[in-house]
């Protein structure tokens, strides 16, 4: 039976990792070893920072809602409740978006949970 040498995908496999760690410190760029240890880590923290960027734009989103809101001399609580009463379904992306680009329509939403 002949001989299988592995070198082919193993060196495959330390360049592929290597590649994604460029622009690392140190061994953490060049050193198989480290360079995984580090590069698992990187992964983690770029998983947890996807869902937080989640939770960071919804609170810019209600700054942005508040801020209009205050300017039409209503709190945002009570714009959010009159609109749920309304039956307005929009999310606080679009609400920001409209206070922003679309004042007119915002003060209408504005008189709409008022009511």
């Amino acid at each position: 039976m002949s001989r299988v040498k592995r070198g082919v995908a193993s060196h495959k496999r330390h360049k592929r990792l290597l590649k994604q760690t460029k622009g690392f410190w140190g061994q953490r760029k060049n050193v198989i070893k480290r360079a995984k240890e580090t590069l698992l880590r990187a992964m983690a923290f770029a998983f947890k920072g996807r869902k937080l960027k989640k939770r960071d734009m919804r609170g810019l989103f209600i700054a942005r809602i508040s801020s209009a809101t205050k300017l039409r001399n209503t709190p945002y609580n009570r714009f959010i409740f009159g609109l749920k009463n309304a039956q307005v379904q929009l999310n606080r992306k679009m609400l920001s978006q409209l206070a922003i680009y679309e004042p007119k329509a915002f003060d209408k939403l504005v008189s709409l949970a008022n009511k």
